[in-house]
């Protein structure tokens, strides 16, 4: 079986994280789609929103497992017994610093091989923390993240749509 895992913060999921799972899902019989819990980062969206989110975007595709993890990414694809990560890569400095880990967790996950997907032109520009800005400076975030998630995300935060 091919599994893959997806890590990420999510905070909050974004159209170009969705292009990349959606891409990669013909490669794989199943893809963790994974919040690890990194409790010395800022987060904007509680863990349990995150979750809420993916579900409401991947929920109806049975390929796709919503997870949460802590710790090393390489020990969590291990306990899934998956051989491969997805990884976005939107520009060069995405690819200086992808490459770096993806050669410590070749070496420390046992040969865990990591899977890059270039960002398609009209996603190479959205970031988790660029979209989290927006959010703060009361901007409409309805172009960078998913329909329902950009909705409830101007609806809480009142922001016009």
């Amino acid at each position: 079986m091919n599994i893959a895992v997806f890590p990420g913060s999510f905070d909050p999921i974004t159209n170009g994280h969705v292009d990349l799972v959606n891409r990669a899902l013909p490669l794989f019989d199943k893809i963790y789609v994974a919040v690890g819990v990194n409790q010395a980062k800022q987060v904007l969206f509680p863990l349990e929103k995150r979750l809420e989110w993916l579900h409401k975007v991947f929920g109806q595709e049975p390929k796709i497992v919503i997870d949460t993890f802590e710790g090393l990414t390489v020990n969590y694809a291990a306990a899934k017994d998956a051989r491969f990560l997805i990884r976005g890569l939107r520009n060069a400095s995405d690819f200086d610093y992808e490459k770096t880990i993806s050669q410590l967790n070749h070496i420390i996950g046992k040969d865990l091989e990591t899977l890059f997907y270039i960002s398609q032109p009209s996603y190479s520009h959205i970031s988790s923390t660029i979209v989290k800005e927006i959010i703060k400076g009361k901007g409409n975030v309805a172009p960078f993240v998913p329909e329902v998630i950009a909705a409830e995300i101007n609806k809480s935060f009142n922001i016009p749509s």
